[in-house]
């Protein structure tokens, strides 16, 4: 019996351990065939790969085989270098709106899509470990109107909006 409890014991301590991170919600579902072209990134949380960059852009296009073309580009902002990066993405069920993406195979990071404008003209895109957000749009600005709602859903989705960076587009 004994033996028993410790095993509970152990499985409840690791799934509490496990729940550092409430559930994150994604949308019902992405229509891949509208999400794909370019998005301008209006906001995001800072992290290595985008340090230092402007017109920062992300482009995603159809393969033969159902994989997604990540295209990243930015304009670092001290030099004027233009960089890019291509990675692949993948969906992790038939909604689409949680993907793998990966630019340096065999590491894939989550790609969670946890708002999405009716129309397709802004998106919020999260990890469920609350390290990586983006505000992203159509076009290289977004309303005042549009940017507050978007704001008002982080604290529903457990992000820290301060952690923001607002990119420059020019």
């Amino acid at each position: 019996m004994l033996k028993v409890l410790m095993a509970v014991f152990i499985a409840f301590f690791f799934i509490g351990c496990g729940a550092k991170n409430p559930y994150l919600k994604t949308v019902d579902s992405v229509d891949i065939q509208k999400y794909k072209g370019t998005w301008y990134e209006i906001a995001r949380f800072e992290h290595f790969f985008e340090k230092g960059c402007k017109n920062v852009t992300a482009t995603y296009e159809l393969k033969d085989n159902g994989k997604i073309k990540v295209i990243n580009k930015c304009t670092n902002i001290d030099n004027g270098e233009k960089k890019e990066a291509i990675g692949e993405a993948y969906a992790l069920d038939s909604t689409n709106s949680k993907l793998k993406v990966s630019f340096f195979k065999p590491f894939y990071g989550d790609y969670w899509i946890i708002d999405l404008d009716k129309n397709y003209n802004y998106a919020l895109v999260g990890s469920p470990n609350r390290e990586y957000l983006w505000i992203l749009s159509r076009t290289k600005t977004i309303n005042e109107d549009i940017k507050n709602s978007i704001l008002e859903k982080l604290s529903f989705h457990k992000f820290d909006k301060s952690k923001f960076i607002w990119t420059i587009q020019e």
